[in-house]
């Protein structure tokens, strides 16, 4: 379907004249991924020795730092009690701090002070978004697929599989595509804002694929700790990327505005073509949930104080020993070339993990769970369960030129049967599920969201300029 509200002929002007800067250009494109799994995403779980950097960033640091010595200390010093606050809250709540509502809710207006809580925890719970008969079925779809291809299905623990390199099961592909996945997804994106002129748009959707979990009983390979995704040392060197915690760096921390999307719609995320650096913009990470599952049974751990911890780790690199600004140290605490932002009791002891680290509450089968791109999390070191723990994950991912770039690449992957372009093995013909017994059909189970069905979409008489320009320039690049 072509936009049902053209752009004016100046709009259309302009939206050529950057069709090509700064938006998607600084981004890594690469489509070959060394073989791998989940496990190459972090040092932590695949034993690599963390490298020193190399001496260009202790120069970095000191920019970042040059003239705002005093202001970054008083910051911190801010910071501190406020944190500890958080974490107290936290510790005597327990998993009830993180905001739960009912899928039913999402049609009407939610309070404001709903809003406000889901927007400070930087994650949510949203019940009932399938029905449980659908989620199980979902499940044990996934579970025949798998059976039916286990001498081509790459997991991780080897010994005792809990994460699937699994993209394309038509389970997987259903979900993804269900109607209330997707308004879900719209209201989480709802949430964010931007500069009117910012090419995005939160009313659309875009699918991204992701693996799936089934982690069983007594697993403790999937150790999985403390982490944010989204690249790590990017969020420093790239100076879009840095752009997003401008307030922070400056001294400013409490002005720290976390779903403002105006810099990250350009921020290069993946500047050193790691093995699980994702392409897309995603707003909240999220997953499904295809089983019964309580804290403590290998479920997910959040710090449910957004900017308070953003604040932290973002500030970390810059302190001594002592407490005090000191740029002089190369490291970037946690952070490595090719990683996820990986976070410790040793490197960040303000945050104090073992307290401020929290096991969401019990979840069922078609329940929704999200956390925000900059939410530290973890999972269960343990699973201490008696029955499976389950998910798909689908996170939020708004619509921008940078992510249709990347939505046609997937898309390519798809149609292949091939591992998708973030993912270990990307661009390697001879891994996928091209060959997989009972694989998806394209013909009836491709979606606008997925990037085909060749149906485009429609600009809205209340978008904002940029909106419109994002929609323009997305059908444009699909060759809608």
């Amino acid at each position: 379907m072509l936009s049902t509200t053209r752009l004016s002929n100046s709009a259309r002007a302009a939206v050529r004249t950057r069709r090509h800067v700064g938006t998607i250009a600084a981004v890594n494109h690469s489509r070959t991924k060394a073989m791998g799994d989940i496990s190459s995403v972090f040092p932590s779980l695949n034993g690599a020795k963390a490298q020193p950097l190399p001496p260009r960033f202790a120069e970095l640091k000191r920019s970042l730092v040059a003239g705002r010595e005093n202001a970054i200390q008083d910051s911190w010093r801010r910071l501190l009690p406020v944190l500890d606050r958080e974490i107290d809250e936290i510790r005597a709540k327990g998993p009830s701090i993180i905001p739960s509502i009912d899928f039913s809710a999402l049609s009407s207006p939610l309070p404001a002070a709903t809003l406000a809580e889901i927007k400070a925890r930087g994650s949510v719970i949203i019940r009932n978004v399938l029905p449980p008969s659908l989620a199980l079925f979902l499940k044990s779809s996934s579970q025949e697929y798998i059976r039916s291809n286990a001498s081509s299905v790459r997991a991780f623990p080897a010994a005792s599989p809990a994460v699937y390199e699994l993209y394309w099961s038509p389970a997987q592909v259903a979900a993804r595509s269900h109607p209330n996945i997707l308004r879900t997804q719209s209201f989480l994106q709802s949430l964010w804002h931007s500069s009117p002129s910012t090419p995005i748009s939160t009313q659309h959707p875009l699918t991204y694929a992701d693996r799936l979990r089934i982690r069983l009983p007594g697993d403790s390979g999937f150790a999985l700790g403390p982490h944010v995704d989204g690249g790590s040392l990017e969020r420093w060197e790239d100076p879009v990327y840095r752009a997003n915690y401008s307030r922070i760096l400056s001294g400013q921390w409490e002005s720290h505005d976390a779903y403002d999307a105006t810099h990250r719609v350009r921020a290069n995320m993946d500047m050193y073509n790691g093995a699980g650096a994702a392409s897309m913009f995603r707003m909240w990470q999220g997953w499904l949930s295809l089983s019964n599952t309580a804290p403590g049974e290998g479920t997910l751990r959040l710090f449910p104080a957004l900017k308070e911890a953003t604040a932290y780790w973002m500030l970390r690199p810059f302190i001594g020993e002592d407490g005090r600004v000191d740029p002089a140290r190369t490291g970037f605490e946690g952070a490595a070339m090719g990683a996820c932002q990986e976070l410790s009791s040793d490197n960040h002891p303000g945050l104090r993990l073992q307290e401020g680290m929290v096991s969401i509450p019990e979840v069922a089968p078609g329940d929704f769970v999200a956390w925000h791109c900059d939410a530290i999390h973890a999972v269960d070191k343990t699973h201490a369960g008696r029955a499976d723990s389950s998910v798909f994950y689908i996170p939020a991912t708004p619509l921008t030129p940078g992510n249709v770039e990347a939505l046609r690449r997937q898309k390519d992957a798809a149609l292949a049967g091939e591992v998708p372009p973030d993912f270990p093995g990307a661009g390697n013909p001879a891994v996928g599920e091209g060959k997989f017994v009972g694989k998806v059909d394209w013909e009836t189970a491709g979606t606008r969201e997925m990037g085909m069905g060749g149906e485009g979409w429609e600009v809205q008489e209340d978008m904002t300029e940029g909106a419109r320009e994002a929609v323009w320039r997305g059908n444009e690049i699909m060759g809608w």
